[in-house]
């Protein structure tokens, strides 16, 4: 199924969602429409995707789209937006991205509207990772998981989990980046030249994931089975529980959910 889409903003992330969806032919250039403020942006996503990109919104475009994006900022005036698709008669399905809005505030300006929240992920170039997403009963999963998928997984959550999702989920990558930084330097310290030492570093952590997915057993039980008497790893073990690993991971996620928190505070202007 080919989707036509429309979307308010088009943003960096906006960009990424229809470069993920262009790419598997979800949607295609001469279907997908945008409209931005800036003029330089505008050029820019018709230069390179080919998409109908302006100024000013296209409504006959509008009212022919399967699914309209919001991906203005919070401080936007989306509310206008919301108005001007009353006015116009749209009465599909309406994505927003819009930091700290929910669903009660989009679906409050005209009832007709089937709402969409989603928090994309930030690897939607290589189609993986999670992007939260809560709807309303009018919605239509078919169409939101044709667009979604294209960029990712979808996990439905509750509305009142999209902070930590967020600094949780969203921000997972940069956990796993910070890892994979430190086990590479620490082959590098051991004596391992530093390509080699990043080479084994990415194949265990896309293993080690794999063997975690695959056996269905919990990590603890993958130690265990690891860790023989008196060896390596649990001398390795022993080190890693001494050190503040686990709970300076825990600790930097629950800082990233109460950031998160408070953006969504300075964004409602609490």
């Amino acid at each position: 199924m080919t989707l036509k889409i429309y979307s308010f903003g088009g943003g960096q992330m906006v960009e990424a969602m229809l470069r993920a969806a262009l790419k598997k032919k979800v949607i295609t250039p001469e279907t997908t429409g945008v409209t931005d403020i800036s003029i330089d942006r505008v050029n820019y996503l018709t230069d390179t995707y080919h998409i109908q990109a302006s100024q000013q919104p296209d409504w006959t475009a509008v009212e022919n789209a399967d699914l309209v994006i919001l991906g203005v900022r919070p401080q936007d005036n989306w509310q206008e937006i919301m108005k001007e698709l009353v006015a116009h008669h749209y009465q599909k399905d309406v994505l927003s991205i819009i930091a700290g809005v929910t669903v009660a505030q989009l679906s409050s300006q005209e009832d007709l509207f089937a709402i969409t929240r989603i928090i994309p992920n930030t690897l939607t170039d290589v189609a993986m990772g999670y992007s939260g997403v809560v709807k309303n009963n009018r919605a239509n999963q078919t169409v939101i998981e044709d667009f979604l998928n294209s960029f990712g997984k979808v996990d439905y959550i509750d509305e009142s989990l999209l902070d930590v999702f967020t600094g949780y989920g969203v921000a997972g990558p940069n956990y796993i980046y910070n890892f994979l930084i430190s086990f590479t330097n620490a082959g590098v310290l051991a004596g391992m030249p530093r390509q080699q030492a990043n080479k084994l570093a990415l194949e265990n952590l896309r293993a080690a994931a794999a063997f975690v997915e695959q056996s269905g057993k919990h990590p603890a039980e993958l130690l265990d089975i690891n860790n023989s008497a008196g060896g390596v790893g649990i001398t390795a073990q022993h080190e890693l529980d001494k050190s503040s690993f686990s709970a300076g991971i825990e600790n930097a996620v629950l800082a990233a959910v109460k950031r998160t928190k408070e953006l969504g505070k300075q964004n409602k202007g609490d």
